[in-house]
């Protein structure tokens, strides 16, 4: 069970920026990837088509004997972290969710704290939710950014186009006083850099890549889970592939990977 394989996965390539946190975190670890690039955007789908996507693709990953879950998209974390544990069952389940509003919330009381993400995570209200049970007294202000994720899936990341679209969407009023911000989607930590310069370092820009993957870490090592041999593997599977989508995956891994293509709704 210790040498079985972490399942990751995402309606596309985002949590690859997971996936590549853990295996910095945890480079002794096996990792099976799943991206459901034929229903991408989750952040645009309905709640049950969310849940019943995140069902099926748990299902694979059990199949592939992985010894846990990791919902590396906050759509699916924030509406279907339920319906993948009663899935997954025994198997320990993390999201991307909870590791953040944990790091943040400890001290809340004393940040102003700004959340951006997908349109389904922003109405969801679960940072602002996850915070306040921890600490009733936060401040939260969160904005959906709906455009950042495509964006950068083009590849328009650190030019032009990149800085006017963060601008407009971090000049919000609504983010007028934050002095913290949850980079509340895993294909933010691309461009991480480009907030930080937005806010001249005056504000705390909160990656959540890794502070998944140290969480992840803890956990497994608590519950005895960490792979013990030193010989690794690391599987790229999608519902649909294109030579782009690869080429873009690389970038969002950080290294060559090779995706296999596989119908879980044939």
């Amino acid at each position: 069970m210790q040498n079985n394989p972490i399942g990751i996965f995402d309606s596309g390539i985002g949590g690859l920026t997971i996936a590549h946190a853990l295996k910095e975190e945890l480079p002794n670890e096996n990792i099976i990837y799943f991206g459901d690039t034929e229903h991408l955007p989750y952040g645009e789908k309905s709640e049950t088509a969310i849940q019943n996507f995140s069902k099926r693709i748990t299902q694979f990953l059990i199949e592939k004997k992985c010894k846990a879950v990791v919902i590396a998209c906050n759509s699916a974390s924030s509406i279907a972290l339920q319906s993948v544990k009663e899935m997954a069952k025994n198997i320990p389940v993390f999201n991307v969710i909870t590791p953040v509003v944990t790091k943040v919330a400890q001290q809340c009381s004393e940040f102003n704290i700004g959340v951006i993400g997908t349109k389904t995570t922003i109405q969801s209200n679960i940072y602002e939710r996850e915070i306040k049970a921890i600490c009733p007294i936060a401040k939260v202000s969160s904005l959906a950014t709906p455009l950042l994720a495509p964006m950068i899936e083009e590849g328009f990341i650190n030019e032009n186009i990149s800085h006017t679209v963060i601008a407009n969407y971090l000049s919000n009023k609504k983010l007028a006083n934050i002095d913290h911000l949850i980079l509340a989607c895993t294909h933010y930590p691309l461009i991480h850099q480009e907030i930080k310069d937005y806010y001249k370092n005056k504000v705390v820009v909160i990656d959540s890549a890794n502070t998944v993957a140290e969480h992840i870490a803890k956990q497994l090592k608590t519950v005895n889970l960490l792979n013990n041999s030193a010989k690794t593997e690391y599987h790229f599977y999608v519902s649909n592939y294109t030579k782009s989508f690869e080429k873009s995956a690389k970038f969002f891994f950080r290294e060559d990977l090779k995706l296999e293509e596989i119908n879980l709704w044939g």
